[in-house]
């Protein structure tokens, strides 16, 4: 039977996703790895189910600056999906990939901007492809689009133009571990509820 919203999720609705979040992750990570040429593993995540409002103070709070790269869901599953750069990962990309030291995000230039982008693209497409491979099904992702802003406004706009279609976002945290630092990794996916629901059934754990 379908759910309505994500309130209406099972215990083991919920724990699917939670899968798929540490899959996902996981590739993410190997994906990092590989852009930064050193290892990075990412501790065992933490995925939840929560409220727009509980999800922002989750991730630090609505006013605290960051960068988010943003891009939206579409072919089979339609949604959105938002990796949240925190500035201890951003000294890690830009230290790492251009040998440049960053200490707060004023002193970010294009290259640097462009660099964060492709990272946060390339991470949430293994994320999304690691899905699609599980399920089965075809999912195409819009061209990712990068802010540095308060984290409330980075979630804000996209959600009102998603159109209200859902009360509920799944996040992803955990750490990402390079060199022996801890660096915080925070993904949020929101699929909408037929997108969910159609997700669910591919993956064997919702009746047709």
């Amino acid at each position: 039977m379908d759910i309505k919203n994500y309130s209406d999720l099972s215990s083991l609705e919920i724990d699917t996703l939670r899968e798929i979040g540490s899959i996902g992750t996981g590739n993410a990570a190997t994906a990092l790895s590989q852009l930064l040429g050193k290892e990075v593993r990412i501790t065992l995540p933490e995925v939840r189910i929560m409220g727009y409002n509980e999800a922002i103070e989750w991730i630090g709070g609505p006013e605290i600056i960051t960068a988010g790269v943003l891009t939206q869901l579409g072919g089979e599953i339609n949604g959105i999906m938002l990796s949240v750069q925190q500035m201890d990962f951003v000294k890690l990309v830009i230290s790492e990939v251009l040998g440049e030291p960053i200490e707060k995000f004023e002193q970010l230039r294009e290259m640097q901007t462009s660099t964060l982008m492709e990272v946060g693209n390339i991470m949430l497409s293994t994320f999304i492809n690691a899905l699609s491979a599980l399920a089965g099904i075809a999912i195409t992702l819009t061209v990712p689009a990068f802010a540095v802003d308060m984290q409330g406004a980075i979630l804000e706009a996209p959600m009102a133009a998603f159109g209200g279609q859902s009360d509920y976002i799944m996040t992803i945290g955990g750490n990402f571990v390079c060199d022996g630092k801890q660096v915080p990794c925070r993904l949020l996916l929101s699929p909408d509820v037929r997108s969910l629901n159609f997700l669910l059934r591919k993956l064997g754990v919702m009746d047709e």
